[in-house]
C-alpha cells in the first residue's frame, strides 16, 4: 500500500551559483487527491570561494577535472546535507537532488549535472534520486523545464508561474488544458555577470539599474538573440547566453549603470511578449532571486496592463521553490508517477524521471 505523507529534501543548485539551496518538506496527498505541502526547515549554503570558482568555469574543463569536481561537489553536498539534517533532527524519506548544471544541449542529446548522488547517498546514509533530465532527453524531449508539474499540483491557484532565477522561465495551463513551460531568457545570469564588475554579487533591489538608461543599440542586439524567436519547448543553457549575451558586455563602451538598465529592459520585455501571447490577463506567481528585483518588477509592471496581476511569493517560496520542486518530484518518481511531461518538454510520452539510489 502507497504512503500518503511524504518528508523529503529538495536540493538545488541554480545558475547564478547564490549556493545549494536545501529545503525538507512535508507533503501529504489528500482524499481529494490534492497536494498539501510545507517547507519546514531550509537554508542556503554558499559554496566555498574555490568550488564557486570552479564551476562557473566548469563548461571548460576536460574530462578528468570534470569529473574530479563532480566529485569533490558531491561530497561537499552531501557533507552540507547531512549537517543540516542533524542540526535539525530530521528523519528524511529521501534525499531529490537537481545536480549542478554544467551544460545542457537537448538537441543533440546532452545534458549534465554534477554533484556525485554517489556520495550524498554515502555520506548522508539517505536514499537519493537524481538525474531527473536525461530519460526525458532520451525520449526526444528538452529535459526542462521540470518544476512545471509542480506548478500544477502544487501552485495551481496562480494562471502563470514565473521563475526569475539565472534563467527566466514561464509555466501555465492552456486553452486545452495541457501545461505549457519553457525558458524565457538569460536573468540573473546576466544581472549579476554585470553587478560583479563592480564587486557586488547582485545589484541590490535594482538600484543600480534605475539609476542607468536603456542604451537602445544593445537592447536591439539581446533582443534579436535567436533562441528568443524559436517556439517552444525549448530551453536554455549557459553555452547559448554566453556568446550571444555575455559577450555583448562591453565596459569600454557603456557604463555599468546603462548596461544593467539595458538588461532589465531586455529581461521585462521578453517576459511581457510571453505573458501576452499566451492569455489576455490572470494571476501571476513571481519566485526567484529576480522577484527581489524592484526595478525589474516596476518594470514589468508598467508594460502590462491591469488584467495581469503580479504576485510575489513570500520570501521562503522565492527562495526555495525549485528545491520544494525537486523535492515533490521525488515524491512522485518513489510513487511512479509522471514528474516530466511530454506537453512540456516535447519529448513523445510523459516520463517517470529520476534515478534512485538506496530503498525507499
Amino acid at each position: 500500500m502507497q504512503k500518503h505523507t511524504y518528508n523529503a529534501i529538495g536540493l538545488m543548485s541554480g545558475t547564478s551559483l547564490d549556493g545549494l539551496d536545501i529545503a525538507f518538506c512535508k507533503f501529504e496527498l489528500l482524499s481529494n487527491q490534492k497536494w498539501e505541502w510545507e517547507v519546514l526547515n531550509f537554508d542556503t549554503k554558499p559554496y566555498p570561494e574555490d568550488m564557486k570558482s570552479k564551476l562557473s568555469e566548469s563548461i571548460k574543463l576536460n574530462g578528468l577535472d570534470l569529473n574530479i569536481l563532480d566529485v569533490a561537489l558531491g561530497r561537499w553536498m552531501g557533507e552540507a546535507v547531512k549537517e543540516f539534517i542533524t542540526e535539525n533532527k530530521l528523519k528524511v524519506d529521501f534525499v531529490a537532488s537537481h545536480g549542478h548544471t554544467v551544460f545542457h544541449v537537448p538537441e543533440n542529446h546532452l545534458t549534465l549535472q554534477i554533484g556525485n548522488p554517489n556520495f550524498i547517498h554515502a555520506i548522508t546514509g539517505c536514499p537519493v534520486i537524481s538525474d531527473f533530465r536525461t530519460l526525458d532527453i532520451a525520449k526526444g524531449g528538452q529535459g526542462a523545464p521540470l518544476v512545471p508539474i509542480g506548478d500544477a499540483l502544487l501552485f495551481n491557484e496562480y494562471d502563470f508561474c514565473i521563475n526569475l532565477g539565472g534563467i527566466a522561465n514561464l509555466s501555465y495551463q492552456n486553452e486545452e488544458n495541457e501545461r505549457i513551460a519553457y525558458d524565457i531568457c538569460a536573468c540573473n545570469i546576466l544581472l549579476n555577470r554585470l553587478a560583479n564588475l563592480k564587486d557586488l554579487e547582485y545589484d541590490d533591489k535594482g538600484l543600480i539599474a534605475k539609476s542607468g538608461e536603456v542604451i537602445n543599440s544593445l537592447l536591439g542586439v539581446w533582443n534579436e538573440f535567436s533562441f528568443l524567436k524559436k517556439k517552444s519547448p525549448k530551453s536554455l543553457g549557459i553555452e547559448q547566453i554566453e556568446p550571444d549575451i555575455l559577450s555583448k558586455i562591453d565596459q569600454s563602451k557603456y557604463s555599468l549603470e546603462d548596461m544593467l538598465a539595458t538588461a532589465v529592459e531586455h529581461i521585462a520585455t521578453q517576459i511581457h511578449d510571453v505573458l501576452v501571447s499566451a492569455k489576455k490577463g490572470g494571476k501571476v506567481l513571481l519566485t526567484g532571486g529576480g522577484a527581489f528585483n524592484h526595478f525589474l518588477i516596476e518594470r514589468l509592471q508598467s508594460k502590462l496592463d491591469h488584467n495581469f496581476e503580479f504576485v510575489v511569493a513570500d520570501q521562503k517560496i522565492v527562495n526555495y521553490k525549485e528545491a520544494l520542486i525537486f523535492a515533490f518530484l521525488g515524491v512522485l518518481n518513489v510513487r511512479n508517477e509522471w514528474n516530466t511531461l511530454a506537453s512540456v518538454t516535447g519529448a513523445h510520452s510523459n516520463t517517470v524521471s529520476g534515478q534512485k539510489l538506496g530503498d525507499i
